[in-house]
């Protein structure tokens, strides 16, 4: 379980002194616990996918960050914000290659009933890339195919 090996490597890098780490993951354990909250469901151990779900979000708000950063003149910030992002892709399942999406794609444009229609396959892919696929990177694909 994701959410217990947070805990573990929360008490791990505190007692190793990385206070970027348990900053870090200690963000995440709360982002975490606000949504246990809203459900209701505070005392039980959350679900790896749902997990997984949070911490896309919080890796990429560190990414929007960082590129805001950059646009800003920051670049400090921005490569603190990159740091706390590969703390986060660390419990993260490995992404899919640009290659791997393409393919993925590209049987879904081939089965789809409305090939020409973005929307409905950009969520085609996403259902069976799940979450090791970025949803940025999925549109752009889609789009780039699309308007060949």
């Amino acid at each position: 379980m994701i959410e217990t090996q947070l805990e573990q490597d929360i008490k791990t890098a505190m007692l190793a002194g990385d206070k970027l780490r348990v900053l870090t993951l200690r963000t995440l354990k709360s982002a975490i616990l606000s949504v246990k909250v809203a459900k209701g469901t505070r005392e039980s151990v959350m679900a790896d996918n749902d997990v997984i779900v949070i911490l896309s979000k919080e890796s990429k708000k560190r990414q929007e960050s960082a590129d805001l950063y950059v646009q800003g003149g920051n670049q400090a910030r921005s490569d603190a914000e990159l740091l706390e992002k590969s703390v986060i892709a660390n419990y993260l399942p490995t992404q899919l290659t640009e290659e791997e999406l393409s393919k993925i794609i590209d049987e879904v444009i081939a089965g789809s009933a409305v090939p020409d229609q973005m929307g409905p396959i950009i969520g085609q892919v996403k259902a069976k890339a799940g979450p090791a696929a970025d949803g940025s990177l999925i549109a752009k694909l889609v789009k780039e195919k699309l308007s060949k």
